[in-house]
């Protein structure tokens, strides 16, 4: 039996990269004494800020970014893997001076292992009048992750992905048996949709799905929904924070119930060929 116990992280990032280390490090320090070995942080946890010229003014390279060397350093001194939900960073891709929103998976050494570019930004009005325009500031990633861990792959994903089933079932197929979905969730999505899709995912790939999320009111107005959850391959919510203030959700995955799951429903086996519709 494969048993991992995992950790996620439940932050209200504030806007600067000093600020947003110093909220997520003594929760991190916190799961691994509770025996985390896999921790997990939200979207935008080097700094959540919405105003361009203030994210101008800290945006650095992945390798110069101070959250993301710091909790390198601090990875390797806990020996836990640790799964930087996202980082906004340079994208480095000339010609375009937008950033990109990226995973970065550690290692128990300090060492980057995977990273991912979120797939699809977040362009949308709300009836509520909120306006967001992601791909504004975030040149989107062009290729799907699977990650080797010492339990299993982890397929990564950021927030709005989780709305397209056929990259989470891609992942599943490449041998994801876990699927991270960090986010920082407006409340009314996250109200209506936020537990729904997690469990959709989950059944449809067979996978557990871990979503550490930001929540409550940040340092810009905007509110995000919070209620981090871990859900299992066959669809049960096993560990849930049921707020919007930051904290630590700990459990233990038992990583047997994937293959248990996929043979009851071997559905990832049964794709056919079809003709669109006219």
């Amino acid at each position: 039996m494969t048993m991992l116990p995992v950790a996620l992280i439940q932050t209200r990032t504030p806007a600067s990269p000093e600020a947003a280390y110093a909220h997520v490090e003594p929760m991190i320090r916190e799961a691994a004494v509770g025996g985390a070995k896999l921790i997990l942080t939200p979207e935008a946890t080097n700094f959540l800020i919405q105003d361009r010229a203030r994210r101008e003014a800290v945006l650095e390279t992945q390798d110069r970014d101070v959250v993301v060397g710091k909790l390198r350093a601090l990875a390797r001194e806990l020996g836990v893997w640790l799964l930087i939900g996202s980082a906004i960073v340079k994208s480095g891709h000339a010609g375009d001076d937008r950033a990109a929103n990226r995973s970065l998976l550690i290692d128990d050494t300090g060492e980057v292992a995977a990273t991912y570019d979120k797939l699809h930004v977040y362009d949308v009005d709300l009836p509520t009048g909120e306006r967001w325009r992601e791909s504004a500031s975030v040149r989107p990633g062009d290729g799907a992750v699977v990650a080797g861990t010492p339990w299993g792959r982890l397929g990564l994903t950021i927030c709005y992905d989780i709305r397209f089933p056929q990259l989470h079932r891609a992942l599943a197929k490449a041998g994801a048996a876990m699927i991270a979905v960090p986010a920082a969730f407006t409340v009314p999505t996250g109200e209506a949709h936020w537990e729904t899709l997690l469990r959709a995912r989950a059944i449809e790939t067979g996978a557990y799905v871990l979503a550490p999320a930001q929540a409550g009111e940040h340092e810009d107005g905007r509110r995000t929904w919070g209620h981090s959850m871990v859900v299992a391959p066959w669809g049960e919510v096993v560990a849930r924070l049921d707020h919007d203030e930051p904290g630590v959700l700990f459990a233990t995955l038992d990583l047997d119930a994937v293959t248990r799951a996929r043979a009851a429903v071997p559905q990832l086996t049964h794709d056919r060929e079809f003709a669109p519709p006219a």
